[in-house]
Parts: C-alpha cells; sequence; structure tokens
C-alpha cells in the first residue's frame, strides 16, 4: 500500500465546447477554466492559448499553451482570469473544452 504525504487535486470540469477553430477565436470572453485541447489537423506551425478577452490583447505575456503541430489530446486543466482565446496556426484545426 502507497505511504507518504499524498495531495488531492481537484481538476476542472467542462461544461462547453468551442469545435473546429480554424481562426483566431475568443471562446469566452470572461474568466474560466480551459480542461483540454484537441489538435485535430496539425496544420504547418504551432498555435496558441491565452488568457485574454480579446483576440487583440492575446500575446505572449499571457499565453497559457502552446499548442503544438502534433495531433492528439492536451490536458491543460489551467484557469484562465481574464477570458479564453484560441490562436490557431497555420492550417491547424482546434477543439477546446472548457467552463
Amino acid at each position: 500500500m502507497p505511504q507518504g504525504p499524498f495531495q488531492t487535486v481537484s481538476l476542472g470540469v467542462a461544461n462547453k465546447s468551442a469545435l473546429n477553430i480554424t481562426a483566431n477565436t475568443v471562446v469566452k470572453a470572461t474568466a474560466g477554466f480551459v480542461v483540454t485541447i484537441v489538435v485535430l489537423d496539425g496544420g504547418s506551425a504551432n498555435g496558441g492559448l491565452f488568457d485574454s478577452a480579446t483576440v487583440g490583447a492575446a500575446a505572449a505575456a499571457n499565453e497559457i499553451f502552446a499548442i503544438p503541430q502534433t495531433e492528439g489530446v492536451y490536458t491543460i486543466n489551467f484557469p484562465a482570469f481574464n477570458g479564453i482565446v484560441v490562436k490557431p496556426g497555420a492550417g491547424q484545426t482546434i477543439a477546446i473544452s472548457y467552463s
């Protein structure tokens, strides 16, 4: 039986999704929680996930996650205090679950 100190971690629960994102998109303009990113088409450049209420304010200073070109499911479980913006890389198709 495992021994030692254990920490209980509460993960975010997604109750919304945005599908087939191929252009810069404000997913949520208020605080939220990013649960999962799915890269459906990897494209030819990395994209980004930002803690921002507008596409124009999404910048390196508020980037949460660099969305890779590798297709797959990425568990994020990270709060966004200002909003959630997805900026796909060239040719990428992204889906996101959030609350």
